[in-house]
């Protein structure tokens, strides 16, 4: 099975629900290779990202891709 690993960055400070997502939380993803994006599948692999690194709940403070930029690194 092939990868694909995104870089996700904040495009501005959002607060939302007691949560605050600033443009420095950028974090690295791997996700499928037949996901075009990383916010395919739910974001499941983002969600579990800025939690793990930054204890941020993605859906609490009612993230969408809106939110962020992405690049494909690999």
């Amino acid at each position: 099975m092939s990868w694909k690993v995104f870089r996700i960055k904040p495009k501005r400070i959002v607060k939302r629900n007691s949560l605050v997502l600033t443009p420095d939380m950028e974090v690295t993803v791997t996700t499928k290779q037949y996901q075009n994006s990383p916010f395919d599948n739910g974001a499941q692999e983002v969600k579990a990202m800025y939690k793990h690194i930054y204890g941020f709940d993605y859906q609490k403070a009612c993230c969408t891709p809106n939110d962020f930029t992405y690049k494909p690194l690999a």
